[in-house]
């Protein structure tokens, strides 16, 4: 049986992430009130920004912007896409 939680950014009780995402609070916050598929919700947001503002998670500068996105997307204003961003044509 999966670990259960009360997602903070769905507002549903789902199984919750499998593991600690960051080794910091930020990521003890996560493993407590995130569910698996806000998770994937994430991961997708998080591409966009990697992606758009060419982040190099390599650098202490690009690992604290995507850890302020990440709070921001679970337990802020939700995240905004990067500033000129154009979703992909299908």
């Amino acid at each position: 049986m999966p670990r259960m939680v009360k997602c903070v950014k769905l507002g549903e009780t789902l199984p919750g992430v499998g593991y600690k995402p960051f080794i910091n609070e930020l990521g003890q916050r996560i493993y407590d009130n995130v569910s698996q598929q806000a998770w994937m919700l994430w991961v997708e947001f998080s591409k966009k920004i990697v992606n758009e503002l060419r982040l190099d998670l390599t650098s202490p500068a690009g690992q604290k912007l995507l850890l302020e996105q990440a709070e921001q997307f679970f337990f802020g204003t939700g995240g905004q896409n990067p500033p000129n961003y154009v979703p992909p044509q299908h």
